[in-house]
């Protein structure tokens, strides 16, 4: 039952985003859709910091350790947790977004300073998660709840007013007084279905009167084109898509396949939080003689790696980068994604080979039948692995973040990060999905399953090669797909 609570609730902040950028970006705008979601994120934090100090009124339990809370505390903390995740729903696209957005793209210096903004913004995001697995999650376990849900409520309001006291010098981003973007975009689709049948000399003609497209953008999704010709025909003002919002269309359409093909590397992200401290927990995590490393803290190796990387990558490897390639980000945005890509792939190979050494090593020692027997393997052996995950995160994660900001249109950067988001959203469900029915099949007949929970009769090894399998092939379809890819005018790279 708390599995598929934590299912459902991870579901539901995955793709809340999306509702939060859409609204952001038609009807609110950034700023205040960053102001009413970070008040309700606070009152979601309050109700949460509420909701596990309440006094225990089930007056039939004797002992609070083991009997359940009443039912009104369990429906307050899930509407608490739930308005949490509405909370974030608005403030995750939005708040990246509008950082972003005080930087000119067209100004060289800005330019670089935006590329860094990206990198430092994931270094205080690992940051802050390290924070919580080290700190916070010490104090709801040995002091207190209500205050491990508190302090981030405090430090969320701190926020908010720091966020407010800029309030005169940001620079706000105005939508355009046309038609709703999503309208603009929908439009070109739908005139484009609708004439079908027009001839390539019609959209020529069209293309004379508004301007010639560019070349490799007019070979590029040339049914859209058609967009440029009324539905009935004519050429009357109004009635036709004008280059602009066809260009704005193709834009949208050659995210898909990059979009498509990041989807196995957020599977893989999602193992890095479950099987590998699944694949920790079995193994001698003491660092010296007296200190042992929590199993739930395994996690954030990654998020240490991350910080430790990101200064080197933004004041060394960029600049060298820089010098050699002229482009203000070192390299260009897909380039930093596929090296990501690249690493993780080199992570599974090393997990699986770990792995593979981790049942060696049981065996031997006879441990087989001993689920919660230490394997006598020091927790050093996991460094590789999680060090290579870290900095292929500064690569991929960053990366995406300011590949999708600054490939949509201007009207829809809320909505580019919260497409960043769904790529880890629904790679969360894709892993659920492929774990399930890897299970279903290796473990039917009653064979040992590859997911047993006997770590040392499972086989975490053969997965983590499908994985390392299956983002090779999702690596060169990006390769393929990135290859071919139109950079926006404007785009930095």
């Amino acid at each position: 039952m708390a599995a598929e609570n934590v299912n459902a609730w991870s579901g539901t902040a995955s793709l809340l985003p999306l509702l939060g950028a859409f609204i952001a970006d038609s009807y609110l705008g950034r700023y205040r859709t960053i102001m009413i979601s970070s008040l309700l994120y606070i009152l979601g934090l309050s109700f949460l910091t509420l909701s596990t100090v309440l006094p225990f009124n089930n007056t039939d339990c004797q002992d609070t350790a083991t009997c359940s809370p009443p039912k009104f505390q369990i429906i307050f903390f899930f509407f608490s947790l739930y308005l949490v995740a509405i909370g974030q729903g608005g403030h995750k696209p939005c708040v990246q977004a509008f950082g972003a957005d005080q930087f000119d793209a067209q100004d060289p210096e800005e330019s670089k300073a935006k590329s860094s903004f990206f990198n430092w913004w994931y270094f205080g995001m690992c940051g802050g998660l390290l924070v919580t697995l080290w700190i916070l999650n010490y104090i709801q376990d040995n002091l207190s709840w209500g205050l491990g849900f508190g302090i981030p409520c405090i430090v969320m309001g701190l926020a908010l007013v720091v966020f407010l006291l800029g309030s005169f010098t940001y620079r706000f981003c105005q939508n355009s007084d046309e038609k709703n973007p999503f309208l603009r975009i929908g439009n070109v689709f739908v005139n484009a279905a609708r004439n079908w049948k027009i001839t390539a000399s019609a959209i020529s003609a069209e293309q004379e009167v508004q301007g010639i497209l560019p070349r490799e953008g007019s070979e590029q999704f040339k049914f859209l084109n058609k967009a440029l010709v009324a539905p009935d025909g004519s050429q009357e003002d109004g009635k036709n898509c004008s280059i602009s919002e066809v260009e704005e269309a193709k834009a949208v359409l050659r995210l898909i396949p990059i979009w498509t093909t990041c989807l196995v590397y957020a599977i893989v992200f999602s193992q890095s939080s479950t099987l590998f401290t699944k694949q920790g927990a079995t193994l001698d995590r003491y660092l010296g003689s007296n200190f042992e490393v929590p199993a739930a803290s395994l996690q954030s190796f990654i998020s240490l790696s991350v910080v430790v990387f990101i200064p080197i990558y933004d004041r060394i490897l960029v600049p060298v980068a820089r010098a050699i390639t002229r482009k203000p980000s070192g390299i260009t945005m897909l380039q930093r994604i596929g090296t990501g890509i690249f690493l993780s792939i080199l992570s599974m190979v090393i997990a699986a080979i770990v792995e593979k050494k981790r049942l060696q090593t049981a065996i031997e020692h006879g441990l087989v039948d001993m689920p919660k027997a230490t394997v006598p393997m020091s927790i050093c052996w996991l460094i590789p692995q999680y060090l290579l995950f870290g900095i292929s995160d500064v690569f991929t994660m960053v990366g995406l973040q300011e590949f999708f900001y600054d490939q949509v249109p201007v009207e829809l950067k809320s909505i580019g990060l919260s497409l960043y988001l769904s790529i880890f959203g629904i790679g969360s469900f894709l892993s659920s999905l492929l774990i399930s029915v890897t299970e279903n099949i290796t473990g039917k007949d009653g064979q040992t399953s590859w997911f047993s929970d006997n770590l040392n009769r499972a086989h975490l090894d053969y997965f983590y090669w499908v994985l390392a399998v299956l983002s090779t092939i999702a690596f060169t379809a990006y390769i393929y797909f990135s290859r071919s890819y139109l950079y926006n005018k404007s785009s930095s790279l």
